[in-house]
């Protein structure tokens, strides 16, 4: 083989590979990594408001021992969610990812309910375990609230560049087992305006 022959094929190969990068092929498994990162954040926080929620009962329960129907449905709902096996399939299963959602939402549910009942109990309301334990919560809401954020963005690009020409085409040859990720949405009930009453 003469060396123009080798150099115009290593010429045409490196038009190759750029052309290939050039045309987002790692696009979609780079995307799909993101995604399943900010899933991962998204249950970490998850896992640390559940790791939470026993302390916040056990100092409530000392003060609030008539409301014991609030405590255990906080408790049975952190045991309900805990105790859901997440499938690996579920950010393209869209009945598992729902049955996840739903559980996380009564969490929320049961909280606000837990925090609404604080209110009756002054000595808990002033009480520094109940105040820090709180502040957690809060904190962990918010860290919630914006790894659900930051999870929805990686889905909405991974997503898009499945939809898209030419990154469509690309995936459909090189990435064929390639699916949409599903992503969080809200009920109808909390939609809702809340109703204030004073």
């Amino acid at each position: 083989m003469s060396v123009t022959k080798f150099a115009s094929r290593a010429i045409a190969l490196g038009l190759v590979l750029f052309g290939l990068s050039a045309c987002g092929i790692n696009d979609v498994p780079t995307q799909d990594e993101q995604v399943k990162a900010a899933w991962s954040e998204v249950q970490n926080q998850y896992q640390r408001r559940a790791d939470l929620i026993p302390n916040l009962v056990a100092t409530v329960k000392g003060y609030a021992k008539q409301e014991e129907t609030v405590l255990r449905e906080v408790t049975e709902a952190r045991a309900h969610a805990t105790q859901m096996t997440i499938p690996s399939d579920i950010l393209t299963n869209p009945q598992k990812f729902h049955e996840f959602e739903q559980n996380q939402a009564a969490i929320s549910g049961a909280l606000g309910r837990l925090l609404a009942v604080s209110e009756n109990y002054p000595d808990l309301k002033s009480n520094q375990n109940f105040l820090a334990l709180q502040a957690q919560l809060e904190g962990t809401e918010n860290r919630i609230t914006v790894a659900r954020k930051d999870y929805i963005d990686a889905v909405q690009r991974y997503n898009t560049t499945l939809r898209t020409i030419p990154s469509r085409w690309v995936a459909a040859i090189f990435y064929p087992d390639a699916k949409p990720r599903e992503v969080f949405t809200t009920s109808e009930k909390n939609q809702s305006t809340p109703t204030v009453q004073f």
